[in-house]
């Protein structure tokens, strides 16, 4: 089997899903390659030469292969400003290769022409993938491994939008020079399109198989095989771990699937119906172990929806033995002062928060489960313990009124020392949600595939109007721009943490 991880998505560390994937078929005997396109794919338009026309852009060419190095260093991460610059020098190489006609960076591919939310420019991605800007790349790396290991099948794990394109393009080259060999697409992008009632398969004769949600049983079906009870963790055997962009290899690992609260309205994950599936602690810390006497990582990357207090506790008592961030709810738990120190010293580094709101009335209407006053000491006892934050903030949602999100921005001023960094998102409604169906809603993008739909909110608090708010007036206040500043430049959250490791800050002496 042939697992692909295609172009693009941020290149800070390996693809997780794959690697689990991996870690299942070859613990049941099945032979597999993994193949990270996304980071390879890149690293080939940043080696290749690039035209540049200002004195920016001629900088950042010349200066490519010194800014990859630096990334791959703890020391660029102790001057926030150098690691600024060179990210954006970076993103910038990426980005003068696209043009003119793609809008391309270290995390985003957009064609000014096809649309990953229309199945027939998908398909048309797919029928001239000559046209790709990876072609050069995957047109060789694909026949070098498929001549190389023979694969049964070859498998696609589509996530993002921003992979759809090239996915499609690297199917087209599959179907067009090696038509005899079966295609898998499964990945997150592909659960949520499935989960849509009003699915209808666009892909025929592209895809020979799409696998909605986990695929390691189906993945073993089409195989020939079935699974068998005995648990087999990831393996990210055949990844270039050295590669990404890091300073030093950042381990990805999910303890569980879906969400333990699973009650947020308009939450993506309650309106897919995914369920929650959680590992046992004890064979957590037991593929923790494993993984990093294999991988020797610098930090753990929990990807849980959000980590269980359960696990928590566990991390807190036995430390996984390297730095570690994740998602983790608002939880009294995490209002504790000892416990939030026990949980600094088993390496927590930095936990992101799903706040939402500083109202209230909306997070209650969201039944977020939480309250502002919760916040307030969960916020005070990380900062205290010394663990970054991560806070997630939305705005735009049906119960939100602009006094509302007034109050927000007070509320994140008031607590501006115990936020590390923010994230701003305007809301988006789940096109399969249940709530849409109680408002006037209207097509969000143009395409048969988009996730979302557009909506007439019930307070007039409309998507012009939120972003109005927040480009006039919360981003704005000297307090929220000084956290907005330290967002790590493109790689955000997935940089973050190393923000916060004693070893890589500057010195004061």
């Amino acid at each position: 089997m042939l697992l692909i991880h295609p172009p693009i998505a941020k290149p800070c560390e390996p693809p997780a899903g794959i690697a689990r994937l991996a870690g299942v078929l070859r613990g049941h005997g099945l032979p597999c390659t993994l193949l990270d396109a996304s980071l390879e794919g890149l690293l080939s338009l940043l080696a290749a030469p690039v035209s540049a026309a200002d004195n920016w852009s001629r900088r950042a060419c010349r200066d490519a292969a010194a800014n990859l190095a630096a990334l791959r260093s703890p020391e660029l991460y102790r001057n926030p400003d150098r690691y600024q610059r060179a990210v954006a020098d970076v993103n910038r190489v990426v980005e003068l290769a696209g043009r003119p006609q793609l809008l391309l960076g270290l995390a985003n591919y957009q064609d000014k022409e096809l649309s990953p939310l229309n199945s027939a420019d998908l398909q048309r991605a797919a029928s001239r993938p000559a046209g790709n800007i990876f072609y050069p790349y995957f047109s060789r790396r694909l026949t070098e491994l498929i001549e190389e290991t023979r694969p049964a099948m070859a498998g696609f794990s589509l996530n993002y939008l921003s992979q759809a394109l090239c996915t499609f393009a690297m199917i087209g080259f599959i179907k067009q020079n090696f038509p005899g060999l079966p295609v898998v697409l499964g990945g997150g992008l592909i659960t949520s399109w499935l989960s849509n009632p009003g699915w209808r398969n666009p892909f025929a004769g592209l895809a020979d198989h799409l696998v909605a949600g986990p695929g390691e049983e189906p993945l073993l079906a089409l195989l020939g095989g079935s699974l068998r009870p005995q648990y087999h963790g990831p393996d990210f055997t055949g990844l270039p771990l050295a590669d990404y962009l890091s300073p030093g290899f950042i381990l990805p690992y999910a303890a569980s699937s879906g969400c333990y609260w699973n009650r947020c309205s308009f939450c993506p994950e309650k309106a897919e119906g995914n369920p929650y599936h959680a590992l046992p602690p004890e064979q957590v810390l037991d593929d923790l172990g494993q993984l990093a006497a294999r991988t020797k990582p610098v930090l753990l990357h929990l990807l849980d929806n959000a980590v269980s207090p359960a696990l928590m506790r566990v991390l807190s008592a036995r430390p996984p033995g390297v730095n570690w961030y994740g998602f983790a709810r608002v939880s009294p738990l995490l209002a504790d002062h000892d416990f939030c120190r026990a949980l600094r010293r088993s390496g927590c580094l930095m936990l992101k928060l799903g706040l939402e709101s500083g109202d209230q009335g909306v997070l209650d209407a969201m039944d977020k489960g939480i309250s502002l006053t919760m916040v307030s000491e969960v916020l005070a006892a990380l900062k205290q313990a010394g663990i970054a934050t991560y806070v997630y903030l939305l705005f735009g949602t049906p119960s939100e009124t602009l006094p509302a999100a007034r109050r927000t921005l007070d509320f994140t001023v008031a607590h501006h020392e115990a936020i590390t960094f923010l994230n701003l998102a305007v809301f988006n409604m789940p096109v399969c949600g249940q709530e849409a169906q109680a408002l006037r809603t209207s097509n969000f993008y143009q395409g048969d595939l988009s996730l979302y739909t557009d909506f007439a909110h019930p307070l007039g608090w409309h998507r012009s109007k939120v972003r109005r708010f927040l480009d006039r007036e919360f981003k704005r206040h000297p307090a929220i721009a000084a956290i907005i500043r330290r967002d790590p430049h493109l790689f955000t959250s997935n940089h973050a943490p190393f923000f916060n490791v004693p070893s890589f800050k500057r010195s004061n002496a």
